[in-house]
């Protein structure tokens, strides 16, 4: 039995913390006051997506839904900086668009980009070698590592095609497909033997060649989710040409007329842009059609749309080639496959930060310590303007500055926070 198509999936994917600096006097016979030799903490792993041209589908996704990188380790004496955590890196197949779970817009679309760093790993804590100066020989303290980045994204395949077959079920794209190409789709005579996309590189000439995507047959209603096609209308959003198949042998008692419009309905409701891209009309088992007058009709409904219309038997290898030939011809003119643009915007995260702080001071420095300042300080740019303001905005409202003035802190002492510090001034 053939392992089912994964096209979407959902996960949770979470960069590694950052290893913690340490406390650390060198201590050696015959040297006095060795000083501070704290090692740092080392950098959490990142989260690397990287494209794996080998894969074909989310499959890989279907069980493990959590992924987590490595977490750096602590600083060591003697200034040993502490490990660095090991990546962990996501295989994806090409054409994989990234998007945040909530606002499902585009973080990174994994056609052209081999390698993307999806979450970056938290950084590691300064030990107390950093922070010894003229007036304070003996810094007692360290910083802790920062969190790493957790976040839930939805994995969605679209397919990298030129040209997309579309129609209803059992009109003869996998027949097409098999015929122009090296593909060897399940072809048989009921509705829906097609239950997945498949690709065929057509090789027209030498150096001219394009890939040609069967799409699992569309029916009424597929936009709103009827049947298969809903799940797969995706596949065709980068194909630049579409092949619109019609059976006209009226075997089936159906009219093309009224399915050609049908399809193209579904297509204007799941996409208007996608609805108006190039289209042939190929209408297909004409060696076995019985009312030639369907074909007329057609044809003439086509032409009246100004859409290139072609007669073929795929099965009898009729009219295939001048098919192919002018599908080719058309793809030249045609601008590349779409690669979809990054629309996610990163969002100031949502911090309480009415939890509780720990405040020491050491010489002058005001050491302070709070889990949500980890997470606040973690998601700040502190090379944006915009985002520096933000910070100390969020301080001011949370009390902190207050807390220090009663404490005693003067102009001049040194605020240190994690890996930041600043010169404290009213």
């Amino acid at each position: 039995m053939a392992a089912p198509f994964v096209d979407t999936a959902k996960i949770t994917v979470r960069s590694g913390n950052g290893g913690n600096g340490v406390v650390s006097f060198h201590r050696e016979k015959y040297v006095a006051n060795g000083g501070p030799d704290g090692g740092d903490g080392g950098r959490g792993g990142d989260i690397v997506v990287e494209v794996n041209d080998h894969m074909s589908t989310l499959m890989d996704f279907r069980y493990k839904r959590k992924y987590a990188a490595g977490s750096g380790a602590d600083g060591a004496g003697k200034r040993c900086t502490g490990r660095d955590g090991e990546d962990l890196v996501i295989r994806v197949p090409r054409g994989t668009v990234i998007r945040d779970a909530e606002t499902q817009e585009i973080i990174q679309d994994m056609s052209r980009t081999d390698r993307f760093i999806l979450c970056r790993g938290g950084r590691g804590g300064w030990g107390n070698q950093h922070f010894a100066t003229p007036t304070r020989q003996v810094p007692r303290f360290a910083k802790a590592g920062l969190p790493g980045q957790s976040r839930d994204v939805v994995l969605e395949l679209k397919l990298l095609a030129d040209v997309g077959l579309v129609g209803f079920p059992n009109v003869g794209k996998s027949t097409l497909l098999s015929v122009v190409s090296r593909a060897q789709p399940k072809i048989a005579n009921y509705h829906f033997t097609t239950l997945f996309p498949n690709l065929g590189v057509v090789y027209v000439e030498e150096g001219v060649s394009f890939v040609m995507a069967d799409i699992p047959g569309i029916i009424e209603g597929a936009a709103e989710g009827a049947g298969l096609g809903h799940d797969f209308l995706r596949h065709i959003d980068r194909c630049r040409l579409l092949i619109h198949v019609v059976d006209v042998s009226g075997s089936e008692g159906r009219d093309p007329v009224a399915d050609f419009e049908a399809i193209n309905e579904e297509l204007r409701q799941y996409s208007p842009e996608l609805a108006s891209r190039k289209m042939i009309v190929a209408a297909n088992k004409v060696d076995i059609m019985e009312d030639p007058a369907m074909l007329n009709k057609l044809r003439t409904h086509a032409e009246n749309l100004g859409m290139e219309f072609f007669e073929i038997s795929a099965a009898a290898h009729q009219g295939t080639r001048e098919l192919v030939l002018k599908t080719a011809r058309l793809l030249q003119e045609l601008p590349p496959v779409a690669v979809y643009e990054p629309t996610y915007v990163e969002r100031p995260p949502e911090v309480d930060t009415g939890g509780e702080v720990d405040i020491q001071e050491f010489d002058g420095t005001w050491v302070v310590d709070a889990p949500w300042l980890q997470r606040l300080i973690a998601n700040v740019n502190f090379g944006d303007y915009e985002s520096r303001n933000w910070f100390d905005q969020k301080l001011r409202q949370s009390g902190l500055f207050d807390k220090l003035e009663e404490m005693g802190i003067k102009d001049g002492d040194i605020v240190s926070m994690y890996d930041l510090e600043f010169e404290y001034q009213r």
